[in-house]
Parts: C-alpha cells; structure tokens; sequence
C-alpha cells in the first residue's frame, strides 16, 4: 500500500486526509463549510465523504486529527462530526473517534473562544489533564503555567509535547508507516513575546517526509503563516541547518493562497516575495512538484472577487502558477478540480516515482491521473 493525500473542495477552508502505507489515516484540519440547504452550494457534504472512506476501511475513526489552529474554517462543525470524550452531548453512535488530537499549544491557553473552536480547545485541556490521546506542539511559558494551576508540571507531560525543529514521535520512514513529520511551528519564544495569542502565526507547519523504495517525497503543510512567518521558518532553519527540512514535492499554498504570506505588498499582476519566501519556494521546490491552493476560484482580473480583501488573491496566484511553470509543475485550486461546475476531492499518491496527482471524475466517479510525477533517480 502507498501513502495518499486526499484534498477536499470547501471553499476557502481546509481538510487534508491521509492515508498512510500502514493503514493509518491522519486529518489535517476539519471544516464542515457547505450550505446544505442550498442547492447552487458546489462545496463537498465533508461529513459523508469522510464517513464513506471510513466505512470503507471498516473503522470509525482516525488515528490522529491534528488541528493546526482554531479558525472556524479549519474546525467548523467538529462538534457534531467527532466522538469527543470531554463531554457526554459529543457521545453517541454514528460520531468519529480521534485516537490522538494534536494541536497547537495555543488551542490549549486561548481564552474567549466559542463554536467548533471552543469544543476543541475543551476536548484538548481535557486530554491534555488526562495525559493521554493528545500531542501538543511547542512549550511556550504560559502552557507551564497553565499546567501548573491545574496541578500539573510540564515535566510531566513533556512527552506529550513536541516542539519546533523536532520530528513527531511514533512515525519514521523506516517503519511500516514509511513517513515522518517535521514540525516547523509554532514557536514557543514567538508565544512568549506576545500577550495575545495568534492563531495564525502560531499554527502548525509541518513536512512531511515518505520513503517508497529509494524516493523520498516531500509534502509542506503551511497553514495560515503569513510572509513573515515563512521567513522565520526560513532563517531558522537556516540557522540549524535543516534546509532539507524545507524541500517539498507537494506545496499546501499558505493562507488559501493570501498574498500575505508572500510578501506585504499585492502587486499590480503579481505578487512579489520576500527573500526568504522566494527561496523557500524557487529553491525548495522540486522538478514536477504540485502547489496546491485550498481555496475558492481564482477571480479574474476586475471582477467583484478581485475587489474582494479575503483571499484567493489573484496576485499571488501569478507568483505560484509562476514558480510551478518553473519547475515544470503544476499548480491547482481545490475548487477547480476536476472542474469549477462539479468539484470533487483530489488526491495525491505516492509511490516510488514520487507524488501523482490524481482526481475523481466528476462524470463516472473513477479516479484518473492528471500529472505525472518526476522520472526516479
């Protein structure tokens, strides 16, 4: 069995599902987004589609559900989605089991939350007092504190915590799973020097590195980082020499493709990258990767959506389509694929040959491929 990564059309939010070589099937993020009581709504039904997967794996549940901060499009309806032991109204048959939750540290101390974000941060302190089914990323001083009046010492839940620069534990691409995920947010010093927290600055960055046969494949999760944000990743791992740890065959585009975490100007027709930024993604990127952008359509240049704050933003779009024909790649929008009139997920497979990106028909629902990767070796 090979790894996939499967990504789901919601509009301008985020749900990555993978499957490992193993059998186990990691969530990034949750967002139940469609409008079900309107028909021209063209997002996914997200709980059914997930749900049917699982029951075709004939389980109900999935070995880890990370969320990589708490924004309604990264968590939205997961209190009606998800098993949650924190609470009895989140029990009950036909709900979805989470082995371990992983989050940032601040899913835990954020304060003032309500909705999806609220039930998560609970399920989260929950786990973490109980000190099992949870993994949290990064230290900062606020987490010890809180521990503390809680009754607890951060030494004795320093196993359940894995930090920038640090590998998660239980995968490795020498074992059944053939994947290992390098953690590059958030930092526990940045929470430190900030009395509010910033769920997207502090959210978590990951790569993902898969071993099959002698190709190594390289997946970069950038949540909602902005331009600054990236830059820090950059210089730091610089800094520890980990620039390996930056390479990556498949790109999830920051911030539903935002052209904030480019650069802090839009740009005329295109967006123009920081240093750091343009490195990350010219140098780092590799022969015949994907850039794939979980976001609505791109809007045409004058038109009501281009007009519009919120991403996608059609500048920034020209950077990436840019640096994809750079690498002889490609470059795709969750709610384009297969097509803008019937968007279906799209999943990415890979093998010894590297990352193929395939999608659903969205006539006869059969899986076909739509890029080839890079030849091995």
């Amino acid at each position: 069995m090979t790894a996939k990564l499967t990504f789901h059309p919601l509009g301008n939010a985020d749900c990555t599902r993978f499957d490992l070589a193993d059998g186990r099937k990691l969530l990034v993020d949750y967002a139940d987004m469609r409008n079900s009581a309107d028909s021209s709504d063209l997002r996914i039904d997200l709980p059914e589609e997930l749900k049917a997967d699982l029951r075709v794996a004939k389980r109900d549940y999935f070995d880890v559900a990370l969320f990589t901060h708490l924004d309604d499009d990264h968590c939205c309806g997961s209190g009606d989605f998800f098993w949650l032991e924190h609470a009895s109204k989140y029990q009950g048959e036909g709900r979805i089991k989470i082995k371990e939750l992983w989050v940032p540290a601040a899913a835990i101390l954020e304060d003032g939350l309500d909705d999806s974000a609220r039930i998560i941060r609970q399920e989260a302190r929950h786990r973490l007092k109980k000190g099992s089914g949870i993994r949290v990323f990064s230290r900062p001083t606020k987490l010890k504190e809180w521990l503390e009046k809680n009754g607890l010492t951060l030494e004795s839940r320093a196993h359940l915590i894995t930090d920038a620069g640090q590998y998660v534990p239980g995968f490795s691409t020498a074992g059944p799973e053939r994947v290992q995920f390098f953690i590059h947010s958030p930092f526990g010093w940045r929470q430190n020097e900030n009395e509010v927290v910033d769920r997207n600055q502090d959210s978590v960055v990951f790569q993902a590195t898969f071993l099959e046969g002698a190709r190594e494949t390289n997946a970069l999760f950038m949540s909602d980082i902005n331009s600054d944000s990236i830059d820090q990743i950059v210089q730091t791992s610089k800094r520890h020499k980990n620039e390996d740890r930056l390479r990556w065959d498949v790109f999830k585009i920051p911030h539903h493709c935002s052209y904030l975490s480019i650069g802090p100007e839009k740009g005329e027709d295109e967006t123009e990258p920081t240093a750091d930024v343009k490195w990350l993604c010219e140098e780092q990127g590799q022969e015949r990767c994907t850039m794939m952008s979980t976001s609505d359509t791109i809007p045409i240049k004058g038109s009501a959506e281009d007009r519009d704050v919120q991403p996608p933003h059609r500048e920034a779009a020209a950077y990436y389509k840019r640096v994809a024909k750079m690498k002889d790649g490609a470059f795709k929008v969750t709610m384009d694929l297969p097509s803008a009139s019937k968007p279906k997920p799209t999943t990415i497979q890979i093998t010894n040959r590297g990352a193929t990106l395939l999608t659903v028909s969205a006539t006869v629902g059969a899986a076909s491929v739509i890029s080839t990767p890079a030849r091995a070796g």
